[in-house]
């Protein structure tokens, strides 16, 4: 009985000393890194006229720097309940568009867009967020609608920042 309990102990040590062995070897499957995801090259978005009670503001667009862009098309929607997520959209805008739109955007930081007598006409801003930081360009066009106030130079300026806004709009292509 004696020699039958050493080996039911013999066998139970050597059962769990190997489990505790696999169990303590190191796995070669590492994890890759999780990384965030890059911010938008470009952005651009719309405030209505009113929208200051809001504080559901959205970009209409978001274009990476490799092509890759999000519409929200109801972001600045004001029948969009401000509890309801605006519908986004997956899909690209073409390397020469967007090139050609890094330059313009560059280029409209440095004029004058004037500021219109009207007030509380809304705004829309592009901004440009490359890497290194440093380097970002923010665009704000106040009361687009208006131009009351402003000068022929004002007016050529702002009408070349809507081209701009609405071509880059316009060469959204969605994915299917």
């Amino acid at each position: 009985m004696r020699s039958t309990k050493s080996a039911l102990l013999v066998l139970v040590v050597a059962l769990a000393g190997s489990w505790g062995i696999a169990s303590a070897q190191p796995t070669t499957d590492t994890p890759e890194p999780v990384q965030a995801p890059l911010p938008a090259l470009l952005t651009l978005t719309t405030m209505p006229t009113g929208w200051s009670e809001r504080v559901d503001l959205r970009p209409m667009l978001q274009i990476y720097a490799d092509g890759r862009a999000v519409e929200q098309p109801d972001a600045a929607a004001t029948t969009r309940a401000a509890d309801v997520a605006p519908q986004r959209l997956n899909g690209t805008i073409p390397t020469d568009v967007l090139n050609a739109a890094l330059a313009e955007t560059k280029s409209l930081a440095t004029l004058d867009l004037g500021m219109p007598t009207d007030t509380d006409q809304g705004s829309q801003i592009i901004d440009l967020m490359p890497t290194p930081p440093e380097q970002d360009v923010h665009v704000l066009l106040y009361a687009p609608e208006s131009s009351e106030g402003l000068t022929s130079d004002q007016q050529a300026n702002r009408k070349r920042f809507t081209d701009l806004y609405r071509k880059l709009l316009d060469a959204f292509v969605q994915d299917h």
